[in-house]
């Protein structure tokens, strides 16, 4: 089979939201992409039934770093590489972060993580020029490592400042969260944890201010909490439709 077929028949793949593991090919030196568990049978594709996303309650955020921490634990980025932690601050991966908002008037102020916003409309996928930025039918976008040039195309479309380039040459990386030089990343809502059937790790960290779930299905405990109390979304004047919503945005 010639490389242009392997190459579109993987795209193919991709666009349609399989996003299906290949055991044993390498993205970088030392990281190989490996399948990973699902809850649903492995034959199945991811169906458009679900919409997965976050509720994030800044009123009960209280300037602690635990959500970050976790994601850092889980997916391995920012920590376990010499290379990284001596990098230059701005060159550091960052998939998820806590920005303080503040009213200059009153003084008031509070603490919000901030990660990719899983648009229902990514810019970061309309401007990418392989495919490699791409949303899963589900909602979750994500970058496929072994097409993405390293373009940085995705980071300038991004309002958000959502995703990271990397400049040095990693270790001890996850199977499940593979990274390598010359490519983007950014957060992935855990999607190997939602394919099992788990809550992404900051919402695990957190579950006083975070809810993990289903924005399709109304009587999940995500859509009932916006029935309820209502959601922000981040920008919403460039009607992206993130599927990462805010409560107590009001400064």
């Amino acid at each position: 089979m010639s490389d242009n077929r392997l190459f579109n028949e993987k795209r193919r793949a991709i666009l349609g939201g399989t996003a299906a593991a290949i055991a044993g090919i390498t993205i970088a030196p030392g990281i190989f992409l490996t399948e990973t568990a699902q809850a649903r049978p492995a034959d199945q594709p991811v169906t458009d039934k679900v919409r997965w996303g976050i509720l994030i309650n800044t009123n009960n955020c209280n300037d602690c770093n635990d959500c970050v921490t976790a994601c850092q634990q889980e997916n391995g980025w920012g920590m376990g590489s010499d290379d990284e932690k001596n990098s230059q601050a701005n060159q550091k991966a960052q998939w998820i972060r806590t920005v303080k908002i503040s009213n200059p008037e009153t003084g008031y102020a509070k603490t919000l993580p901030m990660m990719c916003q899983h648009c229902e409309h990514p810019p970061c996928v309309d401007v990418c020029p392989t495919g490699a930025s791409y949303k899963r039918v589900d909602g979750i976008v994500m970058v496929d490592k072994h097409i993405c040039i390293g373009c940085r195309y995705c980071m300038m479309a991004c309002p958000y400042k959502a995703r990271s380039f990397i400049h040095e040459n990693l270790t001890d990386q996850r199977s499940y969260a593979p990274r390598g030089i010359g490519t983007v990343e950014s957060c992935t809502m855990c999607v190997h944890r939602v394919d099992d059937g788990k809550d992404p790790a900051c919402v695990e960290a957190c579950s006083t201010s975070m809810i993990f779930g289903d924005l399709n299905d109304p009587n999940s405990e995500i859509s009932q909490e916006l029935k309820r109390h209502g959601g922000t979304q981040i920008r919403a004047d460039l009607k992206l439709n993130p599927g990462v919503r805010y409560q107590g945005l009001n400064v």
